[in-house]
C-alpha cells in the first residue's frame, strides 16, 4: 500500500512565511529557509512553497527563495505562484524545485497544464485548485481566492487530469486556517473521480483530522501550515500518531534502509 504524505506548506508573501485565516488575515510565521530546513529534518515527505501575492502582484514567484530552501532541504519541492509560462516553470526547476504548482494562470489558459507536462513530464505539474462552498455548489475561485469562476470543482479536478496534471492539490477556502478539520466531502469526491493523487488542504488542527482525510476523504496526501509552523502538532509525533491509528506513512529514513 502506498503511504499517506505529510506536506508542510510555505506560504510566502514579501519573502517571510505567512498565514492566515480563509486566505484573510495574514500573520508572521517564521523565516522560510529555517522552516524548510526543519521540516526535512523532521521527516516531513514533501514540502510546498506557494508565492501567495505574486498573481494579485503579477510578477514572477521569488526564484532567488526557491534556490535558497532548495539548498536545505533533500525531499521533493514543490513551487508555485505567478507562473504563466513554460518558461516560467523551467527557471523554478533550474532554481531546485522538483514540481511546479499551477493555478489562476491555468483555469485562464488551461492549455498551459499540457505544454508544462509535455516539456517536463506529468510528474512535475501539480494543479492547485483553491474551492468554496457557493450556493450549495464547490466553486474554483482564482487570484487567491478573490475571484469566482464558472468552473465547478469536480470538473475541472477531471479536466485538469485529462490535460496531463500529475497531481491535485485541493485547498478549502471554507475551512482554510481554521483548524475544524478538512472538507473530506470534496476531498473525497475529487479522490474518487480522478485517477492521480489528491492532496487535501485547508483546515488541518488536530491529529485526528489528518486520519478523517486520509481514510474518509480518500486523501493521498495532507498539507497543513499553521499547525507546522507554531509548534502545534510537529511532524514526527504525527506521523507515530497516524501508524497507530492504521494510516501507513514513512517514519525515520533508517527504517528504509
Amino acid at each position: 500500500m502506498l503511504k499517506k504524505r505529510i506536506i508542510p506548506c510555505l506560504d510566502i508573501k514579501d519573502g517571510r512565511t505567512v498565514k492566515g485565516i480563509n486566505f484573510l488575515g495574514l500573520r508572521d510565521a517564521g523565516d522560510p529557509v529555517e522552516l524548510a530546513a526543519k521540516y526535512a529534518k523532521q521527516g516531513a515527505d514533501e514540502l510546498v512553497f506557494l508565492d501567495i501575492t505574486a498573481t494579485i502582484e503579477k510578477r514572477k514567484t521569488l526564484i532567488e527563495l526557491v534556490e535558497r530552501i532548495s539548498h536545505y532541504i533533500n525531499i521533493p519541492f514543490t513551487v508555485g505562484g505567478g507562473i504563466r509560462t513554460v518558461e516560467d516553470a523551467a527557471a523554478l526547476l533550474q532554481a531546485g524545485a522538483d514540481k511546479i504548482s499551477i493555478n489562476s494562470a491555468a483555469v485562464k489558459r488551461p492549455t498551459l497544464i499540457s505544454e508544462i507536462a509535455r516539456q517536463f513530464g506529468n510528474q512535475c505539474v501539480v494543479l492547485a485548485i483553491d474551492t468554496n462552498y457557493i450556493a450549495n455548489r464547490w466553486k474554483v475561485f482564482i487570484h487567491g481566492g478573490k475571484t469566482e469562476t464558472d468552473w465547478l470543482t469536480l470538473d475541472w479536478a477531471k479536466e485538469g487530469e485529462r490535460l496531463g496534471a500529475g497531481e491535485i492539490l485541493l485547498t478549502s477556502m471554507t475551512k482554510d486556517g481554521t483548524k475544524s478539520g478538512f472538507a473530506v466531502d470534496i476531498t473525497g469526491q475529487v479522490s474518487e473521480q480522478v485517477n492521480i493523487p489528491v492532496i487535501a488542504s485547508g483546515g488541518a488542527g488536530t491529529k485526528a483530522h489528518f486520519t478523517e482525510v486520509f481514510q474518509a476523504g480518500k486523501a493521498d496526501a495532507a498539507l497543513a501550515a499553521s499547525i507546522f509552523h507554531f509548534g502545534e502538532i510537529p511532524v514526527p509525533e504525527l506521523k507515530l500518531y497516524l501508524r497507530e491509528q492504521g494510516v501507513p506513512v514513512r517514519l525515520a529514513i533508517k527504517e528504509n534502509i
